[in-house]
């Protein structure tokens, strides 16, 4: 009784009893002390274990799973004009996106018929974009691309930029076609919407590498496939942003024009899409920058254009001829984004604009239309105005002097570059790579679904369980450790670099606006122009690779943490300073702890972007599946091999991204 009555007190009355402290080993268990275990017991049965059930394929070996693919395709091609499938479906397709291609080329870029040149030659051309620019943008926009197609011609690589714009332009018109109206769709339906993110979120995932193995399977190699496989690469931004902008715009507007009697079609025509403009034109800026983007990589597959100059440049290691093209890249990559992004602004800006000459834009519109049709007539009817002048002298200039600077690089800061090549591989790369590639494949499965379940959640990691099943099923196992070794410790130096410039940027607004444009003008950059500096300093090995995957994922992660460490309150960090903690303890204490959805976020996106350019850099001694994708496209006894790469590929891209896209949620939650 007496135990029952101190029992019944309540704390804090006389006598009452304190309720007990929570024994110590009854506290709840850390993540990263769950973390740190689960590393530890992976050291220890590795080292039992190690060189055991590693699943290694040598470069030519092929598995029975490769060995079916490459009948697969022999069959195909042996049916292809036979087999009703692809009599009326894959072959018509692939003659309908031939014949729009070979349309856009003839006109702009290669001669028809009996013509020596195109139907509108380079004067036309620059009349054309300077114009078109002028009438979305502003004269600064048009000024900037006159100048950008001038200098395409100036280098000596005129038709070759024609070619990749007329790629480009030919997967953007067909891309456009189907994601407006889908982006709308899932914008104004729930269900919808819910069935297309995961898709979205599929397409976004895989690397540009992967869509074309296997759409050569059924388009063959050539423009064709090349602008099929930027459809599928290019759509999902204006999909996702297009029911992005329908599902932010105002209901109060919506319910206001219902109430008037608007229909539906009326309320989407006049109200939502008006509504939505700037965002759905961020959206095909967005489109255009990864068409452009997949099209040069598309040389792989016997696509024309710029990237077949780059890829036979890093092929045979001439740094100056791939710095050329690669230049041309960056320069159409920037007049493209500049001229979309004026087009999103544009109205916008005229429409609060008080400049007197806003009056007289439609006239002088309607003059620039004639002196550009006068351009293109005199480009289709005389050689001179058609065929661009000149042998190329600048470029040949730029790849002069690049080709110097790499001598001058090489011989007076190899010892520094070898150095720090030297130090990540051997301190870094080798023993990571070694642990993942002499362990037992199904210890490393086992702690990457430990690792999916304690960071994910137990969703992540059974999709981590699904991927690595179906990993060891594509035969390349080893090889996807040595892809996953070099993408992590690629991640790892994204992230350091993240969190430097992320904090400084979002610490001083000044900062931020002089290093912010440096990262935009990165993010338009193709992946394959990153490899071009780099192999001058680094040649051609698997760190070249790793650096360039590094600087391609930086921006983004950077961007991100600097967004979020400007997110934090104001008064926090101001209560944090009135507390006594200084500087450090400000960022280490505050603002990244509260920044953790940002930093998961971040370590996301630089996964994925690092994974992508990982394997471009099979182009230049990386190895791994990146290799295996490009040797299953020029050997024909390894194409199955090489498809199988791909599917490795978009396997660990998916458990990567499940994972962290759950551990961002678990943080923000």
């Amino acid at each position: 009784m007496g135990v029952a009555v101190e029992e019944s007190r309540k704390p804090g009355e006389a006598g009452a009893v304190e309720p007990a402290a929570p024994a110590e080993g009854a506290r709840k268990v850390g993540r990263p002390v769950v973390i740190g275990a689960i590393l530890v017991a992976w050291l220890v049965l590795f080292a039992v274990l190690r060189g055991k059930q590693t699943l290694p394929l040598a470069a030519a070996d092929l598995t029975d799973l490769h060995r079916w693919i490459n009948d697969f395709n022999d069959s195909i091609g042996a049916h292809r004009n036979s087999n009703p499938l692809f009599l009326y479906f894959f072959n018509e397709i692939r003659l309908v996106i031939d014949n729009l291609v070979t349309f856009v080329q003839h006109l702009i870029s290669q001669p028809s018929g009996a013509r020596p040149v195109p139907q509108v030659g380079w004067l036309g051309v620059v009349g054309i974009a300077g114009y078109v620019s002028w009438a979305v943008g502003n004269w600064r926009v048009a000024l900037l691309a006159v100048a950008g197609f001038t200098f395409f011609g100036l280098q000596g690589l005129w038709q070759e930029s024609m070619d990749t714009l007329a790629l480009t332009l030919s997967a953007v018109f067909v891309a456009l076609l189907f994601a407006l109206p889908l982006g709308v769709w899932a914008g104004l339906s729930d269900r919808f919407n819910r069935i297309m993110t995961p898709v979205l979120d599929f397409m976004q995932t895989m690397p540009t590498f992967v869509y074309l193995a296997p759409l050569t399977l059924f388009f063959l190699i050539g423009g064709a496939s090349a602008t099929i496989a930027t459809v599928i690469y290019a759509a999902p931004p204006t999909i996702r942003i297009t029911a992005h902008a329908i599902r932010n715009v105002s209901r109060t507007t919506v319910e206001a024009a219902d109430s008037l009697g608007a229909t539906r079609r009326q309320s989407l025509l006049k109200v939502l899409l008006p509504m939505s403009r700037r965002t759905v034109v961020m959206g095909v800026n967005q489109t255009i920058m990864a068409a452009l983007a997949m099209v040069t990589i598309a040389a792989l597959i016997n696509a024309p254009g710029l990237g077949v100059n780059v890829l036979q440049a890093l092929q045979s290691l001439d740094v100056g001829t791939a710095f050329n093209a690669g230049l041309a890249i960056v320069v159409m990559a920037i007049v493209l984004d500049r001229v979309t992004t004026a087009a999103g602004v544009r109205e916008e800006n005229a429409r609060r604009s008080k400049n007197r000459f806003v009056k007289w834009r439609r006239p002088l519109l309607g003059a620039g239309a004639v002196v550009t049709a006068v351009l293109i007539y005199l480009s289709h009817t005389y050689v001179w105005a058609a065929d661009f002048p000149g042998d190329g002298t600048v470029g040949h200039h730029i790849a002069s002097a690049a080709d110097t600077a790499t001598d001058w690089a090489q011989d007076n800061l190899s010892g520094l570059t070898n150095a720090f090549r030297d130090a990540v591989t051997n301190g870094l790369l080798n023993p990571f790579q070694t642990l993942l590639t002499d362990s037992p494949w199904w210890l490393v499965g086992a702690v990457l679904v430990a690792l999916g379940v304690v960071l994910g959640g137990w969703k992540a990691g059974v999709t981590t369980a699904v991927c690595v099943g179906l990993l060891v099923g594509t035969g390349v196992w080893s090889d996807g450790m040595t892809t996953l070794a070099s993408t992590l410790v690629a991640t790892v130096l994204v992230m350091v670099l993240g969190v430097v410039f992320g904090v400084w940027m979002g610490r001083s607004t000044l900062v931020d606006r002089l290093i912010r444009p440096t990262l935009d003008a990165a993010q338009v950059m193709p992946p394959f122009v990153y490899l071009v500096p780099f192999l001058a300093l680094f040649g051609a090995t698997r760190f070249t690779a790793i650096v360039a995957a590094v600087v391609y994922g930086a921006p983004v992660a950077v961007k991100i943490i600097a967004d979020g460490i400007r997110a934090v309150p104001e008064t926090t960090v101001e209560a944090a300073a009135s507390a006594g903690c200084n500087t450090w303890q400000i960022i280490t204490k505050v603002q990244l702890p509260m920044s953790r959805g940002a930093l998961t976020l971040a370590t996301n996106q630089g996964l994925i972007y690092v994974l992508s350019m990982v394997v471009v850099g099979g182009l230049v001694g990386a190895g791994a599946l990146g290799y295996d994708v490009v040797a299953g496209f020029s050997q024909g006894e390894l194409y199955g091999k090489g498809l199988a790469a791909g599917c490795a590929i978009v396997l660990l891209g998916v458990m990567f991204d499940r994972i962290t896209q759950a551990a961002a949620r678990r943080v923000g939650a």
